[in-house]
């Protein structure tokens, strides 16, 4: 879990160096020859905040403040959502909620002192509801009705662990959504910023100056670049517990085997 949010943290401060890096390296250029300005121009308090027309320079938050609503409402709805899923997948999709220790070893008591309706009544007990107490109660319910059951049971767990399993998935699927959706969103605002730009060449009759088409390329770029900055960790959370899954559940099988063996002596 610290891999993944160290890779999670550094790119998103990636994210903000290179748009605080862009504009400050614009501020550092000689708006007549486009040559880099002296190191001791560039430290200038005077020439750092302004440009030669006067005009102050932007900070990163100015910035993304130009894609108006619709950046915003990418940026935060998505990422609020986001981060929602992945603390509530953090605080569930974990061994000790899913396979608890010591409500597996008590289930294995009573199994293996044969006390089948305690541990049948053990698993329907709120508190001790997990992922293993379910696969567990659905083979001892399989074993106890039937009258075949101590050869019916494997099925019973299998088919209860295919069920535990694909919930698992389907509760990950939403930051598959948000991952997929956020880049598609912010094409969108790409494609609304380069329309604007066209818009402003055919107002100007062809003759737009790259001040006139600078407003509509920028609210392009920065909408692509919010998409990425919330479908990139999203999708590296989507990665994560979906392989945490895997690995969970596959320990599972091989605790739920132990405990459940001594169903497969005939009755």
């Amino acid at each position: 879990m610290a891999g993944f949010w160290m890779v999670a943290v550094l790119g998103m401060c990636f994210m903000c160096t290179t748009i605080a890096s862009r504009s400050l390296a614009q501020d550092s250029l000689d708006p007549e020859s486009g040559e880099l300005l002296p190191d001791e121009s560039i430290g200038d308090s005077s020439s750092a905040s302004t440009s030669s027309d006067g005009s102050e320079a932007r900070s990163v938050f100015e910035i993304l403040a130009t894609v108006g609503w619709f950046g915003l409402l990418l940026f935060l709805l998505l990422s609020v959502l986001a981060v929602a899923f992945i603390i509530e997948h953090s605080m569930t999709i974990r061994k000790g909620k899913m396979i608890p220790e010591h409500v597996v070893a008590e289930l294995e008591q009573k199994i293996s002192r044969g006390e089948f309706n305690e541990a049948i009544e053990f698993c329907y007990q709120p508190e001790n509801y997990s992922l293993a107490s379910e696969v567990i109660l659905a083979g001892l319910e399989r074993y106890q009705g039937s009258e075949f059951g101590f050869a019916e049971y494997k099925t019973s767990v299998e088919e209860a662990g295919e069920n535990q399993t694909g919930r698992l998935y389907r509760k990950t699927e939403v930051l598959g959504v948000i991952g997929a959706i956020s880049p598609m969103l912010g094409l969108t605002g790409t494609v609304s910023g380069m329309i604007e730009a066209f818009f402003e060449i055919e107002a100007k009759k062809g003759m737009a100056t790259p001040t006139d088409l600078a407003g509509g390329i920028g609210t392009a770029l920065i909408t692509t670049l919010l998409g990425m900055f919330v479908a990139i960790p999203t999708m590296i959370a989507y990665s994560y517990f979906r392989n945490k899954i895997d690995s969970i559940v596959a320990e599972a099988g091989k605790r739920i085997e132990r405990v459940m063996m001594p169903l497969g002596r005939k009755r």
